[in-house]
């Protein structure tokens, strides 16, 4: 009787799976002393500032966030020089993508995005009945800018491309970027997901923002969960033309960043300090990570991001299953069976990681 009352691209979906928690493998298998390199997450943890701007706020949770989320869009537009109007606040750059298919597609429209990719995109276009091209990513698991310009039809309303790319790591350069933004027509709306902005080091990684001049409706996320530590805070953002996003807050939730989400995402774009040594420590760990990766896995690649995608060259959950048991979770990807995708720890993380490889992976 269930399946009668439920649309059919949501009788198909499954529940998002993140990266396991820590306390589940201490359950699951009596370990105490666990290492989490599975998420993504910022192994310094929040700013200091950002910590003490929630901590404050708590007081005042007893009543409802400011809807407009003012003070924060406010901090938003200061910090990258744009207008109040062109920011919009989301529960996570998340809410953002599905409020974009919600206010931009009908089910008569298409999106277009790469694949891999974040695997959210194929889930919120399913969730809405919209028809999607998952456009494959080269053999270097680049996004194809070729082939996903000829996958846009006259029904295409969105087009999405993840920079750099999570899962892979993988980024498309300045140039590639440009010559593409400016070849789309103007009847779509462009996004540019940027959740691991911060930690790209490429001297030809572009920057979205810089770009918004070559099409007329692009709109760049970022997020607050990655190199600003709060991804527990669930804090994200778009930056965009105001007349789209006047559309996107008129079906945003009205209380959707609580108080201390906002003011600790406030407190966090003070702290260029933190920030750096975040990025910084992210650099130089994941060159590490690459390197002790290349010893075990057929094929390492290089990343942008504060994660390294490495293929094993055999199905990788076996593989996977044993650092478990080593208490050390990394990240399998579905569609991907011989890969593992592994976030940049703390230096003692990465030790522990080598020491459960040389255990287990040889």
């Amino acid at each position: 009787m269930t399946e009668t009352l439920v649309t059919p691209g949501i009788e198909g979906l499954r529940p998002y799976q993140g990266g396991k928690p820590i306390e589940e493998l201490a359950r699951e298998r009596g370990l105490t002393d666990i290492v989490k390199l599975a998420s993504n997450e910022n192994p310094f943890g929040p700013s200091p500032r950002a910590i003490l701007a929630a901590v404050q706020a708590l007081g005042s949770t007893h009543r409802y966030p400011d809807g407009s989320g003012h003070r924060l869009r406010e901090a938003i537009a200061e910090f990258h020089g744009v207008s109040l109007e062109e920011v919009i606040h989301g529960n996570g750059s998340n809410e953002i993508l599905e409020l974009l298919v919600r206010t931009f597609t009908t089910p008569g429209h298409h999106i277009v995005f790469g694949r891999p990719a974040f695997s959210m995109y194929p889930v919120i276009a399913t969730a809405h009945n919209v028809e999607f091209t998952a456009v494959p990513t080269t053999d270097d698991l680049v996004h194809d800018l070729g082939k996903m310009r000829e996958a846009v039809r006259d029904t295409t309303r969105l087009i999405i491309i993840d920079n750099p790319n999570n899962p892979t790591g993988t980024y498309v350069s300045r140039e590639a970027l440009t010559g593409f933004l400016s070849s789309l027509p103007e009847h779509l709306v462009v996004v540019l997901d940027e959740a691991y902005f911060e930690y790209a080091t490429a001297e030809d990684y572009p920057d979205g923002l810089a770009l918004r001049h070559l099409h007329p409706n692009i709109v760049v996320l970022r997020t607050f969960s990655k190199a600003y530590g709060l991804a527990g805070l669930r804090v994200g953002y778009g930056i965009g033309p105001a007349r789209l996003l006047d559309y996107l807050h008129r079906l945003r939730a009205p209380f959707n960043v609580g108080v201390p989400s906002q003011e600790a995402a406030i407190g966090a774009l003070k702290d260029l300090a933190h920030l750096k040594d975040s990025v910084l420590h992210n650099a130089r760990e994941r060159d590490r990570l690459e390197r002790l990766l290349g010893r075990f896995a057929r094929r390492v690649y290089p990343s942008q991001g504060n994660f390294v995608l490495a293929d094993f060259g055999r199905p990788a959950l076996p593989l996977y299953d044993a650092l478990l048991s080593e208490g050390v979770i990394v990240r399998p990807i579905p569609g991907l069976d011989t890969f593992l995708r592994v976030s940049v720890g703390l230096t003692r993380e990465t030790d522990r990681l080598e020491a459960a490889l040389e255990k287990v992976a040889r």
